[in-house]
């Protein structure tokens, strides 16, 4: 693996300025090199879900699984998300899926590929893609699933135990609204103000499977789903 860079160009550069598409960014997304961990990693695996996904659900970065498939939520966190997705009641066709960073951080040791927490650097890096993507979403609901997801867009201070399951006004809530608050109508790049929305901060899938209790952590994860559920319209 990699030795931990401290700075990173960033992925703005590798962002075409005029797609228009959730399609032409995932295929832009595949030649990223803003931080150090496309070297080590299998593949970009960028978003998935139709432009019309009414909830938006935002992890940490692809596991050893995703990073094979280029799909994000495919392991047994993403198992794990599917069934809580169910007994919540959402709709799995109206989801877009997507991580706050699209490489695979990890650390070898013998043939194994161990998950590494992105830092920062990591996170800053790949920040222009995740505003790229909520440029040409319109969700009612979004769901920051972990610390991680949380922090990066809502900011280093918001904790998930403290506000897990809680419905904030979205994008006002962000750490920097504006970067979510104007979103393109078209390629002449006209903008307009994005909808109103609302976000709720849960825990990771994977933290489920990590618990000593998995039962418990498992139904406290549905009941925050449920609140997102329930606060659709129609």
């Amino acid at each position: 693996m990699s030795e931990q860079t401290e700075t990173a160009p960033g992925a703005q550069r590798f962002i075409p300025p005029r797609a228009d598409t959730i399609d032409e960014l995932r295929t832009a997304a595949a030649a990223c090199q803003g931080c150090e961990l496309y070297r080590d990693a299998s593949q970009t695996v960028f978003g998935r879900g139709g432009a019309d996904a009414r909830v938006v659900l935002v992890g940490e970065q692809p596991g050893d699984l995703e990073d094979q498939k280029g799909l994000p939520f495919v392991g047994p966190a993403g198992r794990v998300l599917r069934r809580a997705v169910d007994d919540a009641g959402l709709d799995p066709t109206r989801l877009y899926l997507t991580n706050t960073v699209k490489h695979f951080r990890f650390e070898l040791r013998g043939r194994r590929r161990i998950h590494q927490t992105p830092d920062r650097v990591h996170i800053t890096a790949c920040r222009p893609w995740l505003v790229a993507e909520f440029a040409r979403l319109r969700p009612e609901i979004v769901v920051a699933l972990g610390a991680t997801a949380a922090k990066a867009l809502l900011g280093p201070a918001f904790r998930v135990t403290r506000q897990r399951g809680e419905l904030l006004p979205w994008p006002a809530s962000a750490q920097h609204p504006e970067d979510f608050t104007r979103v393109p109508v078209d390629s002449a790049g006209r903008v307009a103000d994005a909808p109103p929305a609302r976000l709720l901060a849960t825990i990771h899938p994977s933290a489920v499977l990590r618990a000593d209790n998995q039962e418990i952590a498992y139904q406290g994860l549905v009941a925050d789903l449920t609140v997102a559920a329930r606060a659709l319209t129609g």
